[in-house]
């Protein structure tokens, strides 16, 4: 059973969109530092309903854009549920999650994916030397730069730096 412990909406964490966003309980990830650490015991929080998601999507009709998901990528049966649910309201869809990759089955209802776990000594998508990536899925582009402008010079300068050595 799909629980969340939070639902906003967000305005940052999908670039140019305006997302609804669901914090979903039970991660097995655990990455030390994490700020929704209180998230993990997989009986917190509320189900999420087929009822209540469509009366949030109802209710925010119009006003949002996007439907974000902060995990919930270990219940991939009702993750893809909801996924297919938004994108027949033609809604942009996101996942955030702790892994380095999720199942297709997943990836072919999102139109973008954060990957990567919080690593402290590297920080989130705000720093330039983050081990998270930020994609859009339907070009595959690295859109780390929108979080963090630096990100795409130290790419470049690391990309310059392989080709004089090779």
């Amino acid at each position: 059973m799909m629980r969340f412990s939070a639902v906003d909406i967000v305005f940052q964490e999908v670039p140019g969109e305006v997302a609804l966003a669901y914090t979903i309980t039970g991660c097995p990830v655990g990455c030390k530092g994490c700020h929704s650490a209180d998230s993990w015991p997989a009986d917190r929080g509320v189900e999420l309903t087929d009822e209540h998601f469509e009366k949030q999507l109802n209710r925010y009709q119009g006003l949002i854009t996007a439907v974000l998901f902060l995990g919930g990528e270990w219940y991939p049966a009702r993750l893809e549920l909801l996924l297919r649910r938004a994108k027949l309201l033609d809604l942009q869809t996101c996942l955030y999650t702790g892994y380095e990759q999720v199942s297709d089955n997943l990836t072919q209802h999102l139109t973008y994916l954060k990957t990567g776990p919080w690593r402290p000594e590297c920080g989130g998508l705000d720093s330039p030397i983050t081990n998270q990536r930020y994609y859009d899925l339907r070009t595959g582009e690295v859109l780390n730069a929108l979080f963090c402008p630096e990100f795409i010079d130290i790419k470049r300068k690391e990309e310059q730096h392989v080709a004089l050595t090779t």
